[in-house]
């Protein structure tokens, strides 16, 4: 039997990525309210993110407190000294990584259509 706690998770998992998301993240880390987030904005989100992560203040992130954003298959490419972890510098390489990838027209920016689609939804999964 499913509970009551797993239907909610599953419900807020589907808004958090869905369109929804999309859209409210465009809103929510466009600084310059153009309707699209640039690179800068999404690394300006991404290192305010990095501090709220990193609870020890240890300047690095590691597998538990990468959890739901990184896969361990995902961090350990994304870890080029394979310390197990990454530091703001390696974190904001998989951030551009990603923001490249859901960037197909190569314009600059991403509109919430680009950050609905599957990459997009894998930059978006290291901003919240």
């Amino acid at each position: 039997m499913i509970s009551r706690r797993s239907v909610a998770l599953a419900l807020t998992l589907a808004v958090l990525s869905g369109p929804a998301w999309s859209a409210s993240a465009v809103k929510m880390f466009d600084t310059d309210n153009d309707g699209t987030l640039d690179l800068a904005e999404v690394k300006k989100a991404a290192t305010a993110l990095f501090a709220k992560l990193d609870p020890d203040h240890d300047g690095t992130l590691d597998a538990r407190e990468l959890r739901g954003r990184l896969t361990a298959k995902e961090l350990a490419a994304a870890d080029p000294d394979r310390d197990g972890t990454l530091t703001l510098d390696e974190y904001l390489s998989v951030v551009e990584q990603r923001f490249n990838a859901a960037n197909p027209d190569k314009d600059g920016t991403l509109d919430a259509k680009e950050l609905n689609s599957r990459a997009g939804r894998a930059l978006l999964r290291l901003l919240r």
